[in-house]
């Protein structure tokens, strides 16, 4: 058999279709005649053409616009100055030196796949861990904080902020008229307008866990745990308003293109995960509640203890099968971690997976980006695209159920003691009681640079100028509760604003119309062809 000059069997490299059958013209369709019709049993032709078709799986409703990367997670073995094993049981985190895959998502939020990287949104930061007890998914944000601490609110927040069902065009109003109904989410807001709104890159960003969650030791001990990560070599880089749209006129995947080129050169991202610990309970001695998203636990209180770090250091093969496609969920936990009471990370824990199942199909941990690098053995059988059966070795293959005495699978033991948390109150629907909606606003505002409050003041300006009346007084006041010196500004700036403002139809962004505008004036006249 002839090879070719890097040694390769030429054979291994011949064109076939799907059922392995070799494809001997891929330039011409079959036909009656060189010029048509088409005939039906063009195989070939219908096999490529079909998966042509459903080549895109459905877009992510957020986060769709991704970009990702793969590396490891090396442990320190301890939390701090302390051994882990005080805190969780979790095998990742007990030795130091210990290195676990993973893979990292990063992205923005609320735009479609293809938005401008550069725009004003959260971004995500998702790291699966392939542990040897299963998958951990940490699904999070580069913000520490959220706007909303109740489910029930997420898809309206959500529809406020995508664009508008009639026009299709964004429009702050609609969000600032959501905002300005749900006064929790003051401190998001004073974040999402600063220059923290809108990181310089992925790789330098911060990221966090969002939500509490817990830590299980070995007699069923549990602590309530914030995750942060840390840039360590890179820094961290936000940028201003004017050198976001300077970006975005020229480029709409500048920090796609920064990670992956980083990553090529050798110059691999590090993050530093940091954990800070409270004791399992309500702190009524706090003026919030521990388990609220909205707030920051004060590190003075509830200092960052290092855990370990992670390092990216390769990118994918293949976009599709591995950023497009790899799933999170915040319910894919490992042994030692746990849950909180958390309301919103409840809610999250069952639309994260059910969107998965909807968006990938219903076998999605099947596919490589997903799988657990340990064995797996369910009695899940059939749905969409099943690759194969999760049978362990030496099962009785008839049995797909459990309990059994016939070969079946049997359930693993326990592994320290179970964390049995109690309840005794009421089922209620009512928010929290400690909601202190504007506190850390205000505090957050005065830690602020100079030129980081500059830069809030003259986007919250700009935004609420299009916005009417009602909205603008709502969050004006919820500014001023904040801080008083913050309001004052917000007022004073949106009152310039809307002195200079020009005689435009607002229905998205003063820039926005203005460019509308000049590209009407700007068009050049030309005769049909």
């Amino acid at each position: 058999m002839k090879e070719s000059a890097n040694g390769n069997n030429e054979q291994d490299k011949i064109l076939t279709n799907r059922q392995g059958h070799p494809v001997t013209d891929n330039q011409n369709v079959r036909t009656v005649g060189n010029r048509g019709p088409v005939t039906l049993e063009n195989y070939d032709f219908l096999e490529k053409i079909s998966h042509f078709d459903r080549e895109k799986i459905p877009e992510r409703v957020v986060h769709a616009r991704g970009a990702g990367a793969h590396g490891y997670f090396e442990s320190y073995g301890k939390v701090g100055d302390e051994h882990v094993s005080t805190y969780t049981r979790a095998k990742l985190f007990q030795k130091a030196g210990k290195r676990t895959p993973v893979f990292v998502r990063f992205s923005t939020v609320v735009h479609g796949g293809h938005s401008s990287e550069s725009e004003r949104d959260p971004r995500g930061f998702a790291v699966k861990f392939y542990t040897e007890d299963g998958n951990w998914d940490l699904v999070g944000n580069n913000l520490k904080i959220f706007f909303i601490r109740d489910p029930l609110k997420f898809p309206d927040m959500v529809h406020s902020f995508r664009p508008d069902p009639v026009t299709n065009l964004s429009n702050p109003e609609r969000m600032f008229d959501f905002l300005s109904l749900s006064p929790e989410a003051t401190h998001m807001v004073t974040f999402l307008f600063s220059p923290w709104g809108i990181p310089a890159n992925y790789r330098q960003m911060q990221g966090s866990g969002v939500n509490t969650y817990k830590w299980v030791n070995q007699n069923g001990e549990a602590v309530l745990i914030k995750y942060h990560w840390e840039p360590l070599k890179q820094g961290i880089r936000n940028l201003k308003q004017h050198e976001a749209s300077e970006i975005q006129g020229k480029t709409t995947t500048h920090a796609t293109q920064d990670l992956y080129e980083a990553i090529e050169r050798g110059e691999h991202p590090e993050w530093e995960l940091c954990v800070q610990i409270m004791s399992d309970g309500e702190h009524p001695e706090l003026d919030f509640d521990p388990l609220d998203p909205t707030k920051l636990w004060p590190q003075d209180q509830f200092p960052f203890r290092k855990v370990g770090k992670m390092v990216l250091n390769k990118n994918p093969e293949d976009y599709f099968n591995e950023v497009e496609q790899v799933a999170f969920g915040t319910g894919v936990l490992v042994d030692g971690l746990d849950f909180s009471d958390d309301k919103l990370l409840q809610g999250r824990t069952f639309s994260y997976s059910d969107t998965q199942r909807h968006r990938v199909g219903t076998n999605y941990l099947q596919l490589p980006i997903n799988a657990p690098k340990n064995r797996v053995a369910t009695n899940q059988r059939g749905g969409q695209m099943e690759y194969h059966v999760d049978k362990a070795p030496g099962q009785n293959p008839h049995v797909n159920y459990e309990p059994s005495s016939l070969g079946g699978l049997k359930e693993a033991s326990q592994s320290g003691d179970l964390h049995q948390p109690h309840y005794d109150a009421k089922l209620v629907r009512e928010k929290i009681d400690r909601p202190n909606d504007f506190q850390q606003a205000g505090e957050t505002y005065r830690a602020f640079e100079d030129w980081e409050r500059d830069e809030l003041v003259a986007n919250l300006g700009q935004v609420l100028s299009i916005c009417q009346q009602q909205i603008q007084d709502r969050m004006i006041g919820y500014f001023t509760e904040a801080d008083s010196e913050y309001g004052n500004r917000v007022r004073a700036e949106l009152e310039k604003v809307l002195a200079a403002k020009q005689d435009i139809d607002h229905t998205s962004s003063k820039t926005a119309d203005e460019m509308t505008e000049q590209a009407r004036k700007m068009g050049h006249t030309t005769d049909g062809y």
